[in-house]
């Protein structure tokens, strides 16, 4: 296992801090970097896998197109001079930054854009969701990422985060934006909420996901979807006024109040 000294800092709006000793090296999104020391130096190159011939490569690009990722990938290492040193990355909206220990996972898939950075060893790629349902009714799509290898990777998700052991046989139904990701041994499938009045009338959309056991689970609590959608109904509803999220007898009196 390869070890890295990190600290995570914040709460809502995180970033996460290395500490590289001479020679240690971390990879990340494009884009994700927030600072760095002087003493580190950044590389940017295609990620075209860590083996196999030029087929293999060019397949290996086209997976980390389909899975949401930039086809670049961003290596930070320490040049060797000048102490320890630093580098930062940002997570792009509000939630938590999550490590994850790869070596005894085997893989995991996690929705689109989940990778922000992680230490050598780490693929990542693209996998197709098992079942054709689940690939056109979970808002997704059929392509999911494909984390894998031995390491450590910080993915990022809204809100906040909650992971659960599915024993055999056990199972959770989850709104299909608020999975993060899953082990490779965990059955995905999406499912019809169960009646037309709930699907009309609950507020939770028209599909659950069906996650079965056994396996790693990773929901979170504030998709970015979700956040997005309240965003622009605020604003296509008079956004820019002192109104704020008070209910309608609340902006009255507020006029009211005003007007008097």
């Amino acid at each position: 296992m390869i070890s890295l000294d990190y600290h995570i800092h914040g709460h809502e709006l995180q970033y996460i801090e290395f500490q590289l000793r001479p020679g240690e090296e971390v990879f990340a999104e494009a884009g994700a970097l927030m600072f760095m020391s002087g003493n580190v130096e950044m590389n940017t190159e295609v990620d075209t896998g860590s083996s196999g011939g030029i087929i293999a490569r060019l397949f290996s690009v086209g997976k980390r197109y389909l899975s949401g990722e930039s086809i670049f990938v961003v290596h930070f290492r320490h040049s060797g001079g000048g102490g320890v040193g630093k580098v930062a990355f940002a997570a792009p909206y509000p939630g938590c930054i999550v490590p994850i220990e790869m070596g005894r996972l085997g893989k995991l898939h996690c929705q689109k854009d989940s990778f922000l950075c992680s230490s050598a060893g780490i693929e990542i790629g693209a996998s197709l969701t098992k079942k054709a349902g689940a690939g056109l009714l979970a808002g997704e799509g059929f392509v999911l990422q494909e984390i894998s290898g031995d390491g450590i990777v910080f993915v990022h998700a809204g809100g906040s985060i909650h992971s659960t052991f599915l024993g055999e046989g056990e199972s959770l139904k989850v709104d299909s934006g608020c999975v993060v990701g899953f082990q490779d041994s965990v059955d995905f499938d999406i499912e019809f909420v169960g009646s037309a009045t709930s699907a009309l009338f609950g507020g939770e959309g028209i599909f659950f996901a069906h996650l079965r056991g056994p396996g790693l689970v990773f929901i979170q609590s504030l998709p970015f979807s979700r956040f997005a959608d309240r965003l622009i109904r605020a604003a296509s509803s008079g956004g820019g006024n002192d109104s704020g999220e008070t209910s309608i007898l609340g902006r009255r009196l507020l006029r009211n109040t005003k007007a008097a």
